[in-house]
């Protein structure tokens, strides 16, 4: 009996010692949430699912403008990491201290244009003045960088003046992509991952935007406050993995341009 009584508290402490081990093992087998900006609608199933294939972690995402993201983390969305559309949102969450270390670019994003009409796009961004051409969908400029681009590359063809009445704002370059698919816009500036995505493979037709008539799209990648906290060692493999050669080739393969 006194010898059973000395052993109890060694079970004691190997059962507390189990608990902890169940208790963290559940907190890492917990799924990452990574906030992507809409132009990862679909490489980033190919993405997640290479990911999870490496290191058993399972990944679940959260689509939506860049700029409609950085206000919901800043409001307190309990997001891992957040990999945008550009460099000034998440480099301004990073200093405001809602980011643990500041933006590295890990792609740069293309502009297309694209239409499931009968458009003629052979003229590209200046064709879009023709009176033949009546609605153009681009992504809302102040939340989307792909939006504030495509701005650009009309104010470079200097047909600004003639196309503003005919844009078409959607949230997203996810929104621009419906107004596309049902036709509700005749042409959309869309980004170059969407169109050559499998999904979307015979849809229409598309061309590049010169990329001289508008600044690089750099995507830029942080952890967030959250994932360094709640989530710090799966954050830190999936950052990692974003500049690891089989990401590299799946970015390359949807189109993006590589730094």
């Amino acid at each position: 009996m006194n010898f059973y009584r000395k052993l109890r508290p060694s079970i004691a402490g190997v059962f507390a010692a189990f608990v902890l081990i169940s208790v963290f093992s559940e907190a890492e087998a917990e799924p990452l949430t990574v906030a992507i900006a809409a132009n990862m609608k679909y490489v980033f199933d190919d993405i997640s699912k290479e990911f999870k294939n490496e290191t058993g972690i399972e990944i679940q995402s959260v689509l939506n403008a860049s700029g409609k993201i950085s206000t919901q983390i800043r409001n307190g969305a309990p997001f891992d990491l957040f990999m945008s559309a550009d460099m000034e949102f998440p480099e301004n969450l990073y200093k405001d201290g809602f980011a643990l270390n500041p933006p590295k670019v890990y792609v740069y994003g293309l502009l297309v244009l694209w239409t499931e009409k009968n458009v003629d796009l052979s003229k590209g961004v200046a064709g879009l003045a023709d009176a033949s051409v009546i609605k153009v969908a681009i992504a809302n400029p102040k939340v989307a960088p792909y939006g504030r681009e495509a701005l650009k590359s009309l104010d470079y063809f200097k047909v600004r003046e003639a196309v503003e009445p005919k844009l078409v704002f959607g949230e997203s370059i996810t929104q621009v992509s419906q107004y596309v698919d049902t036709k509700d816009a005749d042409v959309g500036f869309s980004a170059k991952s969407i169109v050559m995505a499998p999904e979307l493979a015979g849809k229409g037709k598309w061309v590049d935007v010169p990329t001289e008539s508008y600044e690089p799209i750099a995507q830029g990648i942080v952890i967030l406050k959250h994932g360094s906290e709640f989530n710090s060692e799966s954050a830190r493999k999936f950052y990692d993995f974003i500049f690891s050669e089989k990401a590299r080739e799946i970015f390359s393969r949807y189109g993006y341009k590589l730094p």
